[in-house]
């Protein structure tokens, strides 16, 4: 049966392939290992974990890929949000290659699943970096060059001001960009939906509208929504900005903030290959991001503007277009057909904060605008810690993230601020 009522009225949700409306929990289930939440990091560690014949309940607190998963930019970029010379200047070349590596097998993950379970989520190659300050040039030049000489990365190339300019026709850009060819972009949604059909095929109980209360126990766990209980020897908080206060230990380590997307209506193959010629994904330099890409059926979906209150702007359309024609102006004839928005998770040091608590309660949340890629890697390792392999699991153990100052109650007044302050900067 389908069930489209609980999901955002995006893009996404009306070109969605299958929507499933599963059952509620309403009974006591006995597992090895319970999951919450139902995006990439949920998914994947479930569905790795019962091709290990593991016993594994997934409760979703509304509806699979509903939160960030299903409301994404849809891009799937290379590495990390902090930049490679900056990864190294915090941990070490060691530590700062042992993460890039781990980030280009996100990648594979990404691509092998998609491939294995043949979902369909117009998976498309070619990921762009640009900048609205001729300043950036040599930055953009550096970056590819140090993946080139130190990392072995030769998909990556530096592109000038006019081939940026050839690629997207905006005079927003100004100082060159870089080309990755080994990023990709994809249908998000449609990837989740995927992925869950692909954990319940292997095994895996899946339970939406199934709010999780609360859980305690140490051996045994039993975790509770309003109408059932899960008893189990482990315990994946896969909730990302959706934790609350679920996990007070790790709450004050994130930061939820919402994000804003649009849809275009359908262009014609001029209008699209006239902003956006290969058909890549893109992304600015400015802290509150641009980013943009083409759907399949030739609409721009473009990404702007962030808030962090608990409301959305009143009229979305109007508060991402407005940012959308300061990049391509040219559309400004064109109809705004849908516009969203959906809260991600950011740490201090945007970094994913991946781990375990005491009594076998694994976490991983904050991929700070990452999160397809890097999300589907903490689903991936946390199994494999789960089941007694910890190699890659046990990298993150060396990155440190710190809590907000003041915790979740007063987290909010300094980001703000601080917010407001990289606002300026991007204005000037």
């Amino acid at each position: 049966m389908n069930d489209k009522s609980e999901y955002p009225d995006s893009y996404y949700l009306h070109s969605a392939n299958n929507i499933v409306s599963r059952d509620q929990l309403t009974e006591s289930i006995v597992a090895d290992v319970c999951v919450i939440g139902g995006g990439y990091t949920g998914l994947l560690t479930a569905l790795s974990l019962a091709e290990k014949n593991y016993k594994v309940v997934l409760l979703e607190a509304h509806k699979i890929g509903w939160g960030a998963s299903g409301r994404n930019g849809g891009q799937v970029g290379s590495g990390h949000n902090k930049k490679i010379a900056d990864l190294e200047h915090d941990y070490g070349k060691a530590l700062a290659t042992d993460l890039w590596n781990l980030a280009e097998d996100a990648k594979d993950i990404v691509r092998n699943r998609i491939k294995q379970h043949e979902i369909d989520c117009d998976l498309s190659y070619g990921n762009m970096a640009v900048s609205d300050d001729i300043r950036d040039q040599r930055e953009h030049q550096e970056y590819v060059e140090k993946l080139n000489n130190d990392y072995n990365y030769n998909s990556i190339f530096y592109l000038d001001e006019k081939e940026v300019y050839d690629m997207f026709h905006s005079p927003f850009f100004k100082g060159g960009g870089s080309l990755d060819k080994g990023g990709m972009h994809l249908h998000p949604l449609n990837y989740a939906l995927g992925l869950a059909k692909a954990a319940e095929q292997a095994g895996v109980m899946i339970f939406e509208e199934s709010k999780v209360i609360d859980y305690q126990g140490s051996d045994k766990k039993v975790i509770n929504t309003d109408k059932g209980q899960v008893t189990a020897n482990t315990i994946v908080l896969a909730c990302n900005a959706y934790l609350e206060r679920l996990e007070t230990k790790i709450a004050g380590k994130i930061m939820p903030i919402n994000n804003f997307v649009l849809a275009t209506e359908p262009l014609d193959e001029d209008e699209a290959r006239y902003i956006n010629r290969d058909n890549v994904c893109a992304h600015d330099n400015k802290f509150h991001v641009h980013y943009f890409r083409m759907s399949q059926d030739n609409r721009l979906l473009f990404g702007g503007g962030e808030n962090y209150t608990r409301k959305f702007p009143s009229n979305l359309k109007s508060y991402v277009r407005k940012t959308m024609l300061d990049v391509f102006p040219k559309l400004e004839n064109k109809r705004i057909d849908f516009a969203w928005g959906g809260s991600i998770a950011v740490t201090i040091n945007r970094m994913p904060h991946i781990g375990k608590l005491d009594s076998g309660v694994y976490f991983s949340h904050g991929f700070s605008g990452h999160g397809i890629a890097l999300a589907s890697l903490a689903g991936t390792i946390m199994a494999e810690a789960i089941d007694g392999f910890s190699k890659r699991f046990d990298v993150f153990n060396e990155v440190k993230i710190h809590s907000y100052p003041g915790g979740t109650l007063l987290r909010w007044p300094g980001f703000y601020l601080g917010m407001l302050y990289y606002s300026l900067k991007d204005r000037l």
